[in-house]
């Protein structure tokens, strides 16, 4: 597999604001990036517990393991989150669940992307506490070693096996029913019957506005002036909620 290019190293990765050529980047999936077949490339990263992910934690725990990727701004991360600690609680004999928090989707002023890695690790602690997620949030470092290796998608999710080979990847790591599956699947001894999914457009109609009104006003007038089509997304996805909350009523 190739390397990631020099343009999403460095100052370049520490997003201050959406662009344009980064949303249509995070939309693809080079073929360079690591997928179902593939060995999971290096990491060894801090978690908030004080412990580490490692490549050896993987194998030496002999348990498949749900990698994902997210932030505190990222409206995936937000619609993934009750999905994930669902299937957590229902497999989590079974399979270790860690989340990797990776650098903010969409910084703004209320929200600023992190310099230093004490405020990456504040960051990531946040993440956590927000979601009350019950399993591993994991630490990138401030140039998105680990993130970048995998492709910089802002919240994708993958299913590993004891031996550290990729078995299944969701571009979008709110695809929670076909992560299950893929789960279920490998829990029974068999090849998941689907080793990626996509669904861009239902994640993105998936989004809540909530992780946008953290970055507000700078990174959601932004995206609405770089993106259109995503901007539109989440306003369709506002309205919809507006209707079912509005059908669910007396």
């Amino acid at each position: 597999m190739s390397t990631e290019p020099v343009f999403d190293t460095g100052d370049r990765y520490r997003i201050d604001r959406p662009t344009l050529a980064g949303i249509l980047r995070d939309l693809r999936v080079p073929t360079h990036d690591p997928g179902p077949g593939d060995l999971v490339p290096h990491i060894d990263l801090p978690t908030t517990d004080g412990r580490r992910f490692t490549n050896e934690s993987v194998t030496a725990g002999r348990r498949p393991v749900v990698l994902a990727f997210g932030s505190l701004t990222c409206p995936v991360t937000e619609s993934a989150a009750p999905g994930l600690l669902e299937l957590h609680h229902r497999h989590g004999e079974a399979i270790r669940f860690v989340l990797v928090n990776v650098r903010e989707a969409h910084p703004g002023q209320n929200m600023r992307q992190p310099q230093t890695s004490a405020d990456k690790s504040r960051n990531a602690a946040a993440l956590k506490a927000h979601h009350g997620f019950s399993f591993e949030v994991a630490v990138d470092d401030l140039d998105g070693t680990v993130h970048r290796a995998f492709g910089t998608r802002p919240s994708s999710a993958y299913l590993i096996d004891p031996s550290g080979v990729i078995v299944f990847r969701a571009h979008w790591s709110n695809s929670v029913v076909a992560l299950e599956r893929a789960i279920l699947d490998l829990i029974g001894g068999r090849a998941p019957s689907r080793s990626t999914v996509g669904q861009t457009a239902r994640a993105m109609m998936r989004m809540p506005p909530t992780r946008m009104r953290r970055s507000r006003p700078l990174a959601r007038e932004l995206c609405g002036r770089v993106a259109p089509p995503v901007a539109a997304l989440v306003a369709l996805s506002r309205f919809r909620r507006r209707l079912a909350a509005r059908s669910s009523r007396p």
